[in-house]
């Protein structure tokens, strides 16, 4: 999780899981801050996370909180979410 704004995070999130082969999701939180559930093999999540740390060309990332659990299978795709 990371506080973000006007930067097409969730979407760049997105293009990148998609592009490994994850499922999951992104979505912004009431905080401002931006959650990315994402399942799948541990070398594309730990690719997946790295990018994340970066983001696109306009963040400024200046957190990034991980949580590792067991894979709930209920995701088929990775998409954002506005809920």
């Amino acid at each position: 999780m990371g506080r973000v704004q006007g930067v097409g995070f969730r979407f760049f999130a997105e293009r990148i899981a998609n592009r490994l082969g994850l499922v999951g999701f992104a979505r912004n939180l009431p905080s401002g801050a931006v959650e990315v559930v994402a399942e799948g093999a541990q070398p594309p999540l730990e690719e997946l996370l790295a990018a994340l740390g970066e983001g696109p060309s306009a963040a400024q990332i200046s957190e990034v909180t991980v949580h590792w659990a067991p894979a709930t299978r209920e995701f088929h795709d990775f998409g954002v979410r506005y809920w």
